[in-house]
């Protein structure tokens, strides 16, 4: 068994430990609550016998006689009592003043203990002599909250433990990617090792020059990308550039291998913006996101670049005239793997969102998108 099935076994463990655990507490919660409820009743039981044989004992007393004794046994406990004679006279027990003195709030609180308690009725020579209502102790009324805040508490235990399995995998998942990545650039760098003698050898053969410089850009083009791969799950390095000329840069990279049926409309200020920024990611981020949105057009339409200095933020905003998409799609576009493309990894999004997020501490978002009319990207970044 490998280290990750051991992982997953251990966590297992845990989980079924902790339900286990909440689950004997829950229960035994309960049955303390039902003991201590019998318990009550009980004791309210006794009171009413005793109240019983005070009236056997004292049958030419009336009720009213009885009501000191009635009081006495009542605040010998915790527990709210309303007592009812024959008559309809009522007395209380452990209830606020401003209550036992309003016939009317107590009439309202029988019938709640009536739901909470059965009624004890306390008889004489087949009559009813008084009614005995009581509700439950303070200590019962915290109790049925306890089971909640249990269930809360393994509710919350249990977001965690999700949190935990989501962050640990999701790590892994960035950690594989980023080793991909890197694997890939160091498989490149051989053949591009190669390309760049035979270049060479061009050079100095009866080949047309301007060839050789379209291979050298290519060749140049491929170091460019595999420097970005080699980068990926590393902290780049970031300088002061005008982000101006860089976005200009990756833009004209785009154009001048699209296609003619895609028209660029490039709108960018006259002075110079400093960034702090990496020229090699921030460029991956630019030529992913136009490619998308040429995708996203079929390979024809408009691509609009847009950048706005507002404060010390930047905004670069970049819309397509593509099919566009709902707003639930929005964020989920920037998940890795997700993609709305037959062939692709739903990788490039999350990578470009990662470079700007978390490398140059800016923002990446969808601005808008409206399905049949194109989306809009905008990345913000701060200026030096």
């Amino acid at each position: 068994m490998n280290v990750y099935s051991n992982k997953n076994v251990l966590r297992w463990i845990i989980i079924v430990f902790a339900v286990g655990a909440t689950s004997l507490i829950l229960w035994n919660t309960y049955l303390f609550f039902q003991k201590l409820k019998d318990s009550e009743r009980k004791n309210m039981q006794e009171y009413a016998i005793a109240i019983k044989q005070l009236s056997d004992s004292s049958l030419d007393e009336d009720i009213g006689d009885l009501a000191p004794a009635v009081v006495v046994n009542i605040n010998s406990t915790e527990i709210p009592i309303i007592v009812e004679s024959a008559e309809g006279a009522l007395m209380a027990g452990n209830l606020p003043d401003e209550i036992v003195n309003d016939s009317i709030k107590l009439r309202e609180l029988i019938a709640v203990y009536s739901q909470q308690n059965e009624p004890i009725v306390t008889t004489y020579e087949g009559a009813i002599v008084q009614t005995t209502y009581y509700g439950d102790s303070d200590i019962i009324t915290k109790l049925k909250y306890y089971p909640l805040a249990l269930v809360l508490i393994m509710f919350l235990f249990g977001a965690v433990i999700v949190f935990f399995y989501r962050s640990t995998k999701a790590s892994e998942q960035n950690k594989l990617w980023a080793g991909m990545a890197k694997e890939s650039a160091h498989q490149i760098g051989t053949p591009l090792s190669s390309l760049v003698g035979w270049t060479a050898i061009l050079r100095e053969s009866d080949v047309d020059p301007s060839y050789v410089d379209e291979m050298d850009k290519d060749i140049h083009r491929l170091e460019r990308i595999s420097e970005r791969f080699s980068k990926i799950g590393s902290k780049p390095k970031l300088s002061a550039l005008d982000i101006l000329s860089q976005t200009r840069t990756a833009v004209d990279y785009i154009e001048s291998r699209s296609s003619k049926l895609i028209d660029f409309n490039i709108q960018l200020p006259q002075d110079e913006i400093l960034v702090h920024m990496n020229e090699q990611l921030y460029a991956w981020v630019i030529e992913n996101i136009i490619k998308n949105g040429i995708d996203a057009m079929r390979g024809k339409g408009v691509i609009s670049l847009r950048i706005v200095l507002s404060g010390s933020k930047v905004y670069i905003q970049i819309t397509d005239t593509g099919k566009g998409m709902p707003k639930h799609m929005w964020k989920k576009i920037f998940s890795p793997g997700y993609t709305t493309k037959k062939r692709g990894w739903g990788l490039g999004l999350s990578l470009a969102k990662r470079i700007i997020n978390d490398y140059h501490k800016g923002r990446l978002r969808v601005k808008d998108s409206r399905v049949g009319q194109g989306t809009t990207f905008e990345i913000v970044l701060d200026t030096c």
